[in-house]
């Protein structure tokens, strides 16, 4: 399973636990910004670097769209500026910052200025030592619920809005905004690509 396969599986498990409609409106409104005149609404411009690193980093342009180019770091600083009170924004200034802090450490450098082998070394350092989400019955969470750490939460919204963007659910997924029949029992190999709706 290559890298982007493994992500798509993995934003279909959060997508579904974090949508909301006011979250979808965010992201249509990001999608009018232009990336040359944007000024973060609550992000600094470290912090906005950082964010999109760590966006650009996770999904990289291929032969499909990047993080960057469905403006997904936009969209977060939007949730951060429209979504949060003032003490969880004070909590994301201070986890990015410790975030950074940890690299200049670990490998001399912020984030955003690292190299792409430091980067994946540091994406790997935080992924065995992020906590898990919990396991969950059809979108719903089974047990404890506990804080699944900056890293893994900010990984999870990088992933939902690219996969809830309309570049990607209309020209990467399978999008049908008028489906026909209803099959019901198809083998597995029939289904084809994720869909989008």
């Amino acid at each position: 399973m290559n890298r982007r396969d493994a992500l798509k599986k993995t934003a279909l498990f959060a997508g579904s636990a974090v949508a909301a409609p006011t979250m979808l409106s965010l992201l249509q409104a990001c999608v009018k910004q232009d990336r040359l005149t944007w000024t973060p609404q609550f992000l600094g411009e470290d912090h906005a670097l950082f964010i999109s690193a760590f966006v650009d980093f996770l999904l990289p342009k291929t032969e499909t769209p990047g993080g960057l180019d469905v403006k997904a770091d936009i969209f977060i600083d939007s949730i951060y500026a429209k979504t949060y009170d003032e003490a969880g924004q004070k909590n994301v200034l201070a986890e990015i910052e410790k975030f950074n802090a940890d690299c200049k450490v670990a490998y001399g450098k912020v984030f955003a200025e690292l190299s792409p082998e430091d980067k994946a070394a540091c994406f790997q350092a935080h992924e065995a030592n992020s906590p898990k989400f919990p396991k969950n019955v059809w979108g719903s969470a089974v047990g404890p619920r506990e804080s699944v750490g900056f890293y893994r939460s900010l990984k999870s919204t990088v992933l939902w809005a690219y996969f809830t963007s309309e570049e990607i659910g209309k020209n990467v997924l399978s999008y049908d905004p008028i489906p026909g029949e209803f099959k019901g029992c198809i083998p597995v190999l029939e289904v084809g690509n994720t869909w989008s709706l």
